[in-house]
């Protein structure tokens, strides 16, 4: 939550709008790279990519000590990744099958 109480939760969901509009403007890895190094810190950025590493050690259905061994990821996070994955927004999931249906 931020400290200035004056930003409404419309300002605020216009504001993220805004961001994934940014988002959807890239158009490759190279443009992701940039925009992700100037938006978020060094820490943002290893949190999101462990994240990802994740769903794809869960989509092997791997076991979470086995995803713990080769990423170094917590078991709070994977067990977090697996619950989102399962019980989220789809947006994982969605990425995820677009992901695989690319790669060779």
């Amino acid at each position: 939550m931020k400290a200035h109480q004056d930003v409404s939760p419309r300002q605020e969901a216009r504001a993220e709008r805004n961001l994934y509009q940014a988002i959807l403007t890239l158009r490759n890895v190279e443009e992701c790279r940039a925009f992700f190094r100037d938006l978020c810190t060094p820490a943002e950025i290893e949190a999101m990519s462990d994240r990802w590493a994740v769903v794809e050690w869960l989509g092997r259905g791997a076991p979470y000590r086995e995803i713990h061994k080769h990423t170094g990821v917590s078991l709070t996070t994977i067990s977090r990744v697996a619950r989102y994955l399962g019980d989220g927004n789809g947006g994982y999931e969605l990425a995820s099958a677009r992901v695989a249906a690319r790669s060779p």
